[in-house]
Formats: C-alpha cells, sequence, structure tokens
C-alpha cells in the first residue's frame, strides 16, 4: 500500500527569512493524522535567506540529519563542532541527553536549500554526538545512515536505512524486508514509485510492499527511509 503525501497538503510557514515546508506536525503546524511514520518524526524542507539562520537553540533525544540540496549549511554545537555542509553531504548529530547548536546561511549572497530530519531514537539518554561525511550519488541508492554505520554512512541510534539517490533516466529497486515499511521523499524532480507518480516536495508512505521500483526520465533527487 502507497499512500501519498502531497507537497502542498504539507503545513506551511514563512517567516520572511525562513520558508519552510512541514512533511510531520511541527511547532505551530499540527495534524493529527501526520504526526509521525514510524520512527520518522519530521521531514522539514526549509530555505534560509542570506546571511539569515536558527540562533542557538537545545534539543533532548532525538537523531537529526541534515541534507543540503542548494547552498551551504553553517553549524556549531555546544560540543565545540563547527562546521560548513553543502550538497553532496550529510549530517547526523545525536541529541541524546542534550545538545545546544545554531544553523546560518554561509552565504551573505545566496540562500540555502536543505531538508531537516528528526528519526526517534530506539533509546533516550544516548551521549550526544555528531557526524559529516560526503557522499557520492550516481544513480543508485546510496545509504547514508544506519544503526551501524556501514558502507560508509553516518550512524544513528535507531534501527532505521536512510538512502538517497540522484536518478537521471535510471531505475533502482529496493526490497522490503517482512513487517518493516518505507517513506519517500522526493527532493527534486519527478520519480514513479512502483507505477505511483511523486513530484519535488510530495511523499510517500508505504506498508505491504516487498519490493519497490522507482524511476525517472530525467533529472530527481529522493531520499527513501526503510523504518521498522
Amino acid at each position: 500500500m502507497i499512500q501519498l503525501r502531497k507537497a502542498n497538503d504539507r503545513g506551511h510557514a514563512d517567516h520572511g527569512w525562513l520558508d519552510s515546508w512541514h512533511t510531520f506536525s511541527f511547532a505551530d503546524y499540527h495534524d493529527p493524522k501526520h504526526v509521525q511514520f514510524s520512527a520518522l518524526r519530521v521531514i522539514n524542507e526549509d530555505r534560509v535567506a542570506p546571511g539569515e539562520g536558527f540562533p542557538t537553540h537545545p534539543h533532548r533525544d532525538m537523531e537529526i540529519i541534515t541534507y543540503v540540496l542548494e547552498g551551504a549549511l553553517e553549524h556549531q554545537d555546544s560540543l565545540g563542532t563547527g562546521s560548513v555542509i553543502r550538497p553532496g553531504e550529510v549530517q547526523r548529530m545525536s541529541a541524546g541527553t542534550g545538545i545546544r547548536h545554531s544553523e546560518f546561511n554561509h552565504s551573505q549572497t545566496e540562500p540555502v536549500h536543505f531538508l531537516q530530519i528528526w528519526i526517534l531514537p530506539d533509546r533516550q539518554g544516548v551521549q550526544p554526538g555528531y557526524e559529516q561525511k560526503r557522499i557520492g550519488l550516481d544513480g543508485q541508492l546510496r545509504l547514508v545512515a544506519s544503526p551501524d554505520g556501514r558502507d560508509g554512512s553516518v550512524t544513528i541510534h535507531q534501527n532505521a536505512r536512510v538512502y538517497a539517490a540522484r536518478l537521471n533516466g535510471s531505475e533502482v529497486t529496493h526490497a522490503l524486508a517482512p513487517g518493516r515499511r518505507a517513506w519517500l521523499q522526493v527532493a527534486r524532480g519527478t520519480v514513479q514509485l512502483n507505477g505511483t507518480t511523486l513530484q519535488a516536495g510530495d511523499g510517500a508512505g508505504i506498508e505491504n510492499e516487498a519490493a519497490l521500483k522507482l524511476t525517472a526520465d530525467a533529472a530527481a533527487e529522493v531520499l527513501l527511509f526503510d523504518l521498522p
């Protein structure tokens, strides 16, 4: 079963410096039908104006993944980490017992466009941590986050696996183990999921599907979450 979540049905907040679309309930946006999907709690598609950003704020007991699509995002946290995240990189921050961080557009002239993803951890009170890795996307599903950090992915405290792919006239498949669910989020372009068309900003909750087939006739980028 594939249940579509169309881009324009998401929650929306326009703060001037920040334009944000919420796939699931977040901040002032609450939809009891779309609070989370399995352990996937937040997918926010954010565009931040040049030189603007989120001042220092706290998080606890959450696995936070940042995936930049365009521009560059500057990160600072209470662990002493300072970095800039660009397209082709993935960042993981485990909030655990508590962490404070800020995120700002690294550019004074160009906007930054990124996805911020929250995944509920499998246990509370883990040691806060940070990880950032470069990923190579080449028309295949690339593992970018996993519980064991295999294949060069960042490590998350949850039995979930996050894949990314850039497709351009190509086809990829993914097998779902019995009892597993999946969420597909289209970052850009148009794709077909088992024959169902999704466009940029669309998502889909997937249950009771043993095999997923993704195709794109033109350039597209997707994130696929394999969830408990």
